[in-house]
């Protein structure tokens, strides 16, 4: 998955201080990520600038850049944060999504929502805080929940309503106030397929910085009637899928290609 980045060790521990020429230069805009030649361009390719450390990995730190190049220059582009979906190497790209999540959060937080007053950068930890109220806010990390139902050798798979590729996944929503994970699944899925499951189990989790989430994974098993009913404004089609046209997701960054692998070679 997008996070399996041994040997290379990430260190989110926070230690504000000033970039290396080698370090790793984090440039996000309204046009997306600029990179240079298809991948994160190093502090010493960019014009000077301020600079906030956010983490390293291995040796390597990754710098938010405060302003971006008015001019760009050969081999610079802007492309949408969608491709640390496919670039490589992987640690790079799981730094680099990882950065724009926490860009994404400091440009929703500039300003207090309890009373106004424009943020800070904490001293003392990631966070921003209010000098009027002194509200602190921390990054936006939201739990949803991922679950491969099956029934037998079938899986449930659904295409969501507001999918731009089409194609069919697993069933997975937000985790609601006052409810645990487990919950979550059997709300989830009553909610958008209609059924009820069993034996759901834990298997594993996943930081996805796409959507400001941690993607908790669970297996279960279809429990009573197959029929299913579609909460239309959430999924345009579900279906049970046999083990044997179960489309292959092998070399998958998330944790839902990898539930449907799973199932598909038979481990699940």
């Amino acid at each position: 998955m997008l996070q399996d980045i041994a040997p290379h060790i990430f260190d989110n521990a926070y230690r504000p201080g000033p970039p290396g020429s080698e370090d790793l230069a984090l440039c996000f805009g309204e046009q997306g990520v600029l990179l240079k030649d298809g991948i994160l361009p190093k502090v010493s390719d960019l014009p000077k600038t301020e600079y906030e450390r956010l983490f390293c990995i291995d040796e390597t730190g990754f710098f938010l850049a405060q302003s971006a190049p008015e001019e760009l220059a050969a081999g610079f582009a802007w492309h949408s944060a969608r491709i640390f979906r496919t670039m490589q190497p992987l640690w790079m790209a799981f730094g680099g999504i990882t950065a724009c999540q926490l860009w994404r959060w400091e440009q929703s937080r500039r300003y207090c929502g309890r009373c106004g007053a424009e943020t800070q950068p904490s001293q003392a930890e990631r966070a921003r805080v209010c000098p009027n109220c002194g509200l602190t806010e921390y990054p936006k990390i939201c739990p949803a929940v991922i679950v491969a139902i099956s029934d037998g050798d079938k899986l449930l798979m659904a295409r969501n309503a507001n999918s731009k590729t089409g194609s069919y996944a697993l069933i997975a929503g937000f985790v609601e106030i006052g409810e645990s994970f487990e919950q979550a699944v059997h709300r989830e899925v009553m909610e958008e397929v209609g059924i009820k499951v069993k034996n759901v189990r834990y298997y594993k989790s996943q930081p996805w910085g796409f959507s400001d989430t941690v993607m908790i994974g669970f297996t279960a098993e279809l429990d009573g009637s197959p029929a299913l009913r579609l909460q239309e404004s959430e999924i345009a089609d579900a279906k049970w899928v046999p083990r044997e046209q179960v489309p292959p997701s092998g070399g998958s960054i998330s944790i839902g290609g990898e539930l449907i692998e799973n199932f598909r070679l038979g481990r699940a």
